[in-house]
């Protein structure tokens, strides 16, 4: 079973992913401003390779942001490269 959690203190943050209790990645993110943030860097542990969990991370990213009327600047490549596959998304890019 995967879970999602968000940290924020409020200049920096991450999202990170958990399976069954063991941290599998993260994706962390910077404020710029207090309508948008930065994501930084999306990592997944090796062992967690493969399950998806990196796009899980970016598209709890962009549910954030949605949810919370913020943008998204994606200069992580892992993350900028899911933005420029995914149409879908691109309501929150900055």
């Amino acid at each position: 079973m995967t879970k999602i959690e968000r940290e924020d203190n409020g200049k920096k943050g991450r999202f990170v992913i958990y399976e069954n209790n063991e941290e599998a990645g993260e994706m962390t993110f910077t404020w710029a401003g207090k309508d948008k943030f930065i994501i930084d860097h999306t990592g997944v542990e090796p062992a967690f390779e493969g399950k998806g969990f990196a796009k899980e991370l970016v598209m709890a990213g962009v549910d954030y942001a949605r949810k919370n009327d913020v943008k998204i600047i994606p200069l992580c490549p892992y993350a900028k490269s899911r933005f420029d596959r995914d149409k879908s998304i691109r309501d929150v890019l900055s």
